[in-house]
């Protein structure tokens, strides 16, 4: 059964591009066990949401990108909290703040003693994904167009697939 730390790491992978790594690596990036990265690859591989290339996993991009956008809102959903200092996702942080029409209502975050932005909780996809999301640029933006696929509005996750299609390609 999938977790949400496998969408994670399967997100890392495409980050990294073609940069050597490790479990070790990829464990200390993303805030987890070399365990939890071993295991979520292999769950991943046997979900066809990656493949086996000789000892390496490889994200499968057409089965990721169909999961996110039409499984992930549905199994995991969204988790809403109250107002409170975090780090900006969905509508609210690049690339889609700019995209989206300013308006007074708070901006959802993840939690997080670090963030900059007052607003509305959403809870990350997996616990250490602000951290890992602080640490790299391009996984960050991956896991905001995620965030806005899966609690975003219409409008908001409209452009989130689009520019999540692009970017997988």
């Amino acid at each position: 059964m999938l977790k949400p730390q496998d969408v994670l790491v399967m997100l890392k992978l495409f980050a990294i591009g073609g940069r050597e790594w490790s479990y070790n690596t990829l464990a200390l990036e993303l805030g987890m066990s070399p365990s939890q990265v071993l295991y979520a690859c292999q769950r991943a591989v046997v979900a066809k949401l990656a493949v086996k290339n000789g000892d390496k996993v490889v994200p499968h991009l057409q089965n990721l990108k169909s999961f996110i956008v039409n499984g992930l809102p549905f199994v995991f959903y969204p988790i809403r909290g109250e107002l409170v200092r975090g780090m900006p996702t969905g509508h609210g942080a690049e690339p889609l703040a700019s995209m989206m029409v300013a308006d007074n209502d708070p901006v959802p975050v993840w939690p997080d003693p670090e963030g900059t932005v007052r607003g509305m909780t959403l809870e990350p996809l997996f616990r250490s994904a602000p951290m890992a999301a602080r640490n790299d640029q391009k996984l960050y933006e991956l896991l905001v167009l995620v965030d806005a696929i899966r609690a975003g509005n219409a409008r908001e996750r409209k452009i989130a697939i689009e520019l999540l299609e692009k970017e997988l390609g």
